[in-house]
């Protein structure tokens, strides 16, 4: 089975007073004094190119001198409202090095770079203008992932820390065959991992370039860790296949070493280690989900097609009732989780 067909363009799904009820009590609402719709009137551009002269689909931009200061400080004032709780001691240590712009996808984001002129030391963030989908799609992931997610949410604009890796993509062209044998049996079972949280999270789209490869060094040895890093996608496709990422013809190279590396009775039991840590994660933060899910349930976030669909094709999976009576996508999450927490909980006790 293959999940490669055009994705059609999603719809943008406004913030409803729930989600922003929601986002108030978790903190993750700010103020700020620039807007998405602010950074798009810039007045020319050039191509971001890689360092083998490659198009990277991101384009440098250049507003108006008059505007560029006040956008400057803005930019550096929401860095520290991200990473220091809005402290502003060392706002005359940052600059903005650049502001570049994403022409592919969904998102259109816009990438910022911020350098402390102290050490020399810089960081990305991102802006975007905020959509429900993404919101829950960050939020599941801080939830259900073994990953914190740090993000920022003011009227209709998204602001997203960067997250550290090596895009799945070029992981594959520059990266796999240096690695040992060893290191792709590994890579493969964080694949398999990545494959079951995406799966039930319903989180769609994660071909290699919407997801991340993160080394780490450990005494003598490297592990590898997948995460996703675009959520444009989340509870959106009607196919239960686009959400799972072994499906998509851009991964096949982590699905073949799923199938080169692991014999069949590892892959399950994998897959049931994930789902056994996903339902602790999920009894940490019960009031947490709780609220999600009352914020997703009130929320529209895909076509009635694709809700009927998508019903449809989960209830043929699993004979689970919840999931043909689901009248929502909030209600299709909420029953994926109820469902590994009554097939799954009990390996807690094995372990």
């Amino acid at each position: 089975m293959d999940a490669d067909k055009p994705l059609l363009k999603k719809k943008y799904y406004p913030i409803n007073e729930v989600l922003s009820d929601y986002l108030h009590k978790y903190k993750r609402v700010t103020k700020t004094t620039i807007f998405y719709e602010d950074l798009l009137r810039f007045q020319g551009s050039v191509v971001v190119t890689d360092k083998n002269d490659e198009d990277t689909l991101w384009v440098r931009v250049f507003h108006n001198e008059f505007e560029r200061k006040e956008i400057d400080l803005s930019l550096k004032k929401i860095y520290t409202l991200l990473h220091s709780d809005g402290d502003e001691s060392n706002l005359k240590f940052l600059t903005v090095d650049y502001i570049d712009f994403c022409t592919f996808g969904n998102s259109k984001p816009f990438r910022i770079k911020i350098r402390n002129t102290l050490n020399d030391n810089y960081t990305h963030f991102y802006v975007k203008k905020a959509d429900a989908s993404r919101i829950f799609g960050l939020e599941l992931e801080h939830i259900l992932s073994p990953n914190s997610i740090n993000f920022l949410v003011f009227k209709e604009t998204l602001i997203e820390e960067h997250i550290v890796g090596i895009p799945g993509d070029v992981f594959l062209k520059h990266h796999l065959h240096n690695c040992t044998e060893h290191e792709k049996a590994q890579i493969a079972k964080e694949f398999v991992k990545f494959n079951e949280r995406c799966m039930i999270g319903l989180l769609g789209d994660m071909r290699s370039y919407n997801f991340v490869v993160i080394p780490i060094y450990d005494y003598d040895h490297i592990v590898f860790k997948i995460r996703a890093i675009d959520f444009d996608q989340q509870c959106y496709e009607g196919s239960f296949k686009l959400y799972k990422p072994h499906l998509y013809k851009e991964n096949f190279l982590f699905t073949q070493l799923v199938h080169d590396k692991l014999k069949e009775n590892s892959i399950e039991q994998y897959q049931k280690e994930e789902r056994s840590i996903m339902v602790r994660r999920l009894a940490g933060s019960e009031e947490r989900l709780k609220d999600l899910l009352f914020a997703m349930k009130s929320n529209e976030l895909s076509p009635t097609l694709n809700l009927e669909l998508l019903k449809k094709e989960t209830f043929e999976v699993t004979k689970d009732k919840y999931f043909k009576n689901a009248k929502s996508m909030g209600e299709l999450v909420e029953a994926a989780l109820n469902y590994i927490k009554r097939n799954y909980h009990h390996l807690e006790d094995d372990e």
